[in-house]
């Protein structure tokens, strides 16, 4: 496989415990520049992505969905552009040494590519029950409303840059993922899920480890799915 002009964007919110690591891991002779954008982290989050190589950008605004936008108005400053960006959790809960296997399908012709941690193997207790519950739920939705057939909502994933700028993207906080894949569809891009592993995070979820959390990203999954019907 050729080497691609590729760069990564790693929202990260206090993962101190974890950044340092997923960069290390990440199998530098496919991506050209890895990006973790600190998103108000009050820890060493900033220092320790530095220190592994990584180029930070800061969003002090709290929301995942925020923290991916600026890394592509990131993007957009580059010269030349990427030919393809993947997203990629610091928590060391995905392989990012599984990047190649995303990439391949993006040259075998797809548009988007979902690591989906459904048709992969996940550590026990890896997700929790309301986490593989939501995943089920948004899917079913997206095909009945959409349809198109996904099984996760992954975070793990990789998007043509001429394809993600295409989708504009808008959402700020929990509904960012449902809002690529479901506008993907919508505009008639090819999307494929592959396969990949998915195991513990180092450190406490502040998502799916709090019930206020579970409440609201669920609340605005499926209002963004409603929201583009």
């Amino acid at each position: 496989m050729r080497s691609p002009n590729a760069v990564v964007i790693i929202p990260a919110f206090n993962e101190e415990n974890g950044v340092g690591q997923v960069i290390r891991e990440i199998p530098r002779e496919f991506v050209k520049e890895i990006i973790v954008v600190n998103n108000n982290s009050t820890d060493n989050t900033e220092r320790i992505a530095k220190e592994a190589g990584a180029t930070v950008l800061r969003e002090p605004i709290p929301g995942y969905g925020r923290a991916c936008l600026k890394g592509i108005d990131y993007l957009k400053q580059m010269n030349p552009k990427p030919e393809i960006v993947i997203f990629l959790d610091a928590d060391h809960s995905d392989y990012p040494e599984e990047i190649p296997t995303l990439l391949k399908s993006i040259f075998e012709g797809a548009d988007l590519v979902i690591g989906s941690r459904a048709l992969g193997k996940k550590e026990q207790g890896a997700m929790t029950p309301q986490q593989i519950f939501g995943n089920w739920l948004a899917t079913r939705l997206l095909d009945l409303f959409y349809g198109v057939k996904f099984t996760d909502l992954g975070p793990f994933r990789a998007i043509k840059y001429t394809t993600l700028i295409e989708l504009d993207m808008q959402d700020k906080t929990y509904g960012w993922t449902v809002e690529m894949q479901l506008k993907a569809a919508k505009n008639g891009f090819r999307c494929v899920e592959v396969p990949v592993r998915y195991r513990r995070r180092i450190g406490f979820s502040k998502i799916s480890g709090t019930a206020k959390g579970t409440i609201l990203a669920g609340y605005k999954i499926l209002a963004t799915i409603f929201k583009y019907l």
